[in-house]
C-alpha cells in the first residue's frame, strides 16, 4: 500500500511538472510562430510568379532592387521570348523583360516594369549558413499562386558546399544549399529565405519521385554569394559564362590534389603551373578534394583574375591568373523567341491511313529578329535591343553610358586631332618622350627608341615585352578622342575585383581587329584606373595601371603610369609635360 501511495505521489509529480514546463514553454512557442509569421508577412511582397504567355507553364522569382531587378532560373524564362508576365501578392500582373542570363549556373534576372518602389528582399551572406539552420522556400510550386500569393515551406538546410554535375543540360549547381524545404515544380527560381528573412539562394533542382514529380525531400538552391560574382554582368544584359582554369586535377594517394593535364595557353601556364603541380588554395580557400576545387572554380565568372596558391617540387608558389571560359562563344548563343510545339501528325482516316503529313515550319525570315519585334509591347520597345551574344544589348549600351560618362571630367579631346606629346620621367630616373599620332605611336626611353606603325591592325609587342604597350596607348587616344564607336565592338563586361584582389571595378571591353583593351574604373569615383592591352586572345597582356591625376594644357590625365606584362615590370613613368598645341595647327589646316 505504502509503495502504491508513493508511487501515485511521483506520478501527480511528474504530470504537475510536465504541466508547468507546458505552461512555461507556451510563451516560448508563440512567440517562436509570431516571428515567423512576421517574417513571412514581411518577405512574401518581393516573391514573383512568373508565367508564360498565354499562361502555360511559369515558375518563381524575387525582387532584389526597388527599380524592379529580380531573379530567376534560366530553366523557367528559357523560351518565353524577350517579355513576359509576372504576379505580385499584391494582386497586380506586371509586364517584365528580360534582362541578363547565366545558362550554366541557372540564374536569370528579369526586370518588372511599372514602378519605381517594389518591395525588395535583403540579401544574406551564404557562406554563413550552417546546417541545421531554419529556412523558408517561397514560390508558385504547381502553378498554385492564381492569386500572386506564394506558397510557403518550412525545413532545415541538410547540407552546404554541394556539387551537382550538368548529367546532360548545361545546368551545373556548384557550391549549391542543400534543403529538406519543401521544393516542388513551379518553386523554381523562387527564393531560399533565412530564418531571419534574408535571401540566401535562388530555388532550382530538386529531387523528385517519378511517378506524380512529387518532393523527395532533397532540394537544391543557387548560393546567393555566386550569383552575386555575376550580377553586375546579369545587369549588362549579358549572356554570362563561368571560369575554367585551363588545367584538369587528380586527386593523389595521399589525398593531394594535383594538376594532370594543362592548356600551354592557358593564363595560369604562362604564370609557371605545371602537371604534376600541388592545388594548396583557389582564390582563398583551401583545396583539399576534386569536388571542392570544382565547387570553388565554378562559382566565378569567366574572364575574372584570381589568386592561386600552388607547389611546384616542393616550393609554394602564388599567383594572380585570368580565368579562361567554360563554353565556346557560339555555344551560348541564347533563344529569344518562344518555343513552338513540335508538329502533330493529323489523325488517321476513317479506313486507317495515316491523314495529311505535318505541316513544316515555316521558312526563316530575312530579318533574324523580325519575330522578336513583332513580341515586343509598342509600351516598352526601347526597353530591348537584340545582338548576338547579348540577351537584351540595352542594358549593357546604358551601363556603358554610365560608366563612360566619368571620361568627360578628362577634358575635351574630340578636338585634338594632331599629334600628341606627352613627357615625363620614370620612377628610375630615366626621362621618356611617348608621342601618339593618327598614324602610329613612338617612345623614347632610356636611349632607345620604338614604334608601332597602326598600319598593322594585329599590332605587335612594342616595346618589346610589354606585350603591346605602344598599341594600348594607341586605343587610349581613341577611348578619350572618339569613344567606344571608335572600336569594331565595345561592351560593358561587369565588375571584377582589380588585379584579383580588393575594390571591384566596372570593366568596359572594346577590341579592334585582334586586339582587345579592358577598361578598368574604379566604383567609388569612378576614375580610370588602367587597361589591359591583348594583341589575341591568349596572349600575354600589357598591363597599365594608373595613379593621381595631372592637368597638362587644359586637360587631365593620368599622372603615374605603371606599365608591366607578365611578371615582369617595364617603367613606372610619371607624366610632367604635354603638348597639344600640334593638334591644334593640325586641326586648324
Amino acid at each position: 500500500m505504502r509503495r502504491w501511495i508513493v508511487s501515485f505521489g511521483l506520478g501527480l509529480a511528474m504530470v504537475y511538472c510536465m504541466a508547468s514546463i507546458a505552461v512555461s514553454a507556451e510563451p516560448i512557442v508563440r512567440e517562436a510562430e509570431q516571428k515567423r509569421v512576421e517574417v513571412i508577412e514581411r518577405v512574401a511582397p518581393t516573391v514573383v510568379a512568373v508565367f508564360a504567355k498565354g499562361g502555360a507553364g511559369g515558375g518563381s522569382g524575387v525582387l532584389i532592387s526597388n527599380d524592379g531587378f529580380a531573379l530567376t532560373n534560366f530553366h523557367v524564362i528559357d523560351g518565353l521570348g524577350p517579355f513576359m508576365k509576372c504576379g505580385l501578392n499584391d494582386g497586380v500582373l506586371y509586364d517584365a523583360v528580360l534582362v541578363g542570363i547565366d545558362p550554366t549556373g541557372d540564374v536569370a534576372l528579369i526586370k518588372l516594369l511599372g514602378r519605381d518602389d517594389f518591395p525588395t528582399a535583403t540579401m544574406g551572406d551564404s557562406d554563413k549558413v550552417e546546417i541545421g539552420d531554419w529556412t523558408y522556400v517561397m514560390g508558385n510550386p504547381f502553378l498554385l499562386a492564381t492569386d500572386f500569393a506564394p506558397t510557403v515551406t518550412y525545413g532545415i538546410v541538410s547540407g552546404t558546399h554541394r556539387y551537382q554535375p550538368p548529367s546532360g543540360t548545361w545546368l551545373e549547381y556548384t557550391d549549391c544549399i542543400q534543403v529538406d524545404t519543401s521544393i516542388n515544380p513551379g518553386n523554381s527560381g523562387g527564393p531560399l529565405f533565412s530564418a531571419g528573412g534574408e535571401l540566401i539562394g535562388i530555388n532550382g533542382r530538386g529531387s523528385f519521385e517519378k511517378r506524380g514529380r512529387v518532393n523527395a525531400g532533397a532540394g537544391y538552391a543557387i548560393s546567393i554569394n555566386q550569383i552575386k560574382y555575376f550580377l553586375d554582368q546579369l545587369k549588362a544584359g549579358r549572356v554570362v559564362d563561368h571560369a575554367t582554369l585551363g588545367a584538369t586535377v587528380t586527386t593523389q594517394s595521399d589525398g593531394s590534389v594535383t594538376i594532370n593535364g594543362i592548356l600551354e595557353t592557358s593564363d595560369v601556364f604562362r604564370r609557371g603551373l605545371r602537371s604534376g603541380d600541388e592545388l594548396v588554395s583557389f582564390a582563398g580557400r583551401p583545396i583539399r578534394s576534386v569536388n571542392q576545387f570544382k565547387n570553388i572554380l565554378g562559382i566565378y565568372p569567366k574572364d575574372w583574375m584570381l589568386p592561386i596558391v600552388f607547389r611546384h617540387d616542393g616550393e609554394r608558389r602564388e599567383i594572380h591568373a585570368r580565368l579562361r571560359g567554360l563554353h565556346a562563344k557560339s555555344e551560348l548563343l541564347p533563344t529569344l523567341s518562344p518555343k513552338k510545339p513540335r508538329p502533330q501528325p493529323k489523325p488517321k482516316n476513317k479506313d486507317g491511313k495515316p491523314g495529311d503529313k505535318p505541316e513544316l515550319p515555316e521558312t526563316p525570315k530575312a530579318d533574324p529578329h523580325a519575330e522578336l519585334k513583332e513580341l515586343i509591347p509598342e509600351r516598352w520597345k526601347d526597353l530591348f535591343a537584340p545582338k548576338a551574344g547579348f540577351a537584351n544589348y540595352r542594358f549593357n549600351q546604358r551601363e556603358q553610358e554610365r560608366v563612360l560618362a566619368s571620361l568627360k571630367s578628362f577634358g575635351d579631346f574630340a578636338s585634338a586631332t594632331g599629334t600628341w606629346r606627352l613627357n615625363g620621367q620614370s620612377t628610375t630616373g630615366d626621362p621618356f618622350e611617348l608621342t601618339i599620332s593618327a598614324k602610329g605611336v613612338g617612345l623614347e626611353i632610356r636611349d632607345a627608341a620604338f614604334f608601332q606603325q597602326l598600319e598593322d591592325s594585329d599590332g605587335a609587342d612594342e616595346p618589346p615585352g610589354t606585350g603591346g604597350f605602344l598599341v594600348g596607348v594607341h586605343h587610349l587616344r581613341l577611348l578619350l578622342s572618339k569613344g567606344p564607336t571608335a572600336f569594331t565592338d565595345s561592351y560593358y563586361f561587369g565588375s571584377e575585383p582589380l588585379d584579383g584582389q580588393g575594390e571591384l571595378v566596372d570593366v568596359i571591353v572594346c577590341t579592334l581587329s585582334a586586339v582587345e583593351t579592358r577598361w578598368y574604373f574604379s566604383r567609388s569615383g569612378g576614375t580610370l584606373a588602367g587597361f589591359d592591352t591583348r594583341l589575341h586572345e591568349d596572349a600575354e597582356a600589357c598591363v597599365v595601371r594608373f595613379s593621381g591625376l595631372t592637368e597638362l594644357m587644359g586637360k587631365r590625365l593620368p599622372q603615374t603610369w605603371s606599365v608591366r606584362s607578365g611578371e615582369k615590370e617595364f617603367a613606372t613613368m610619371r607624366m610632367e609635360r604635354a603638348d597639344f598645341a600640334v593638334a591644334k595647327k593640325e586641326a586648324s589646316k
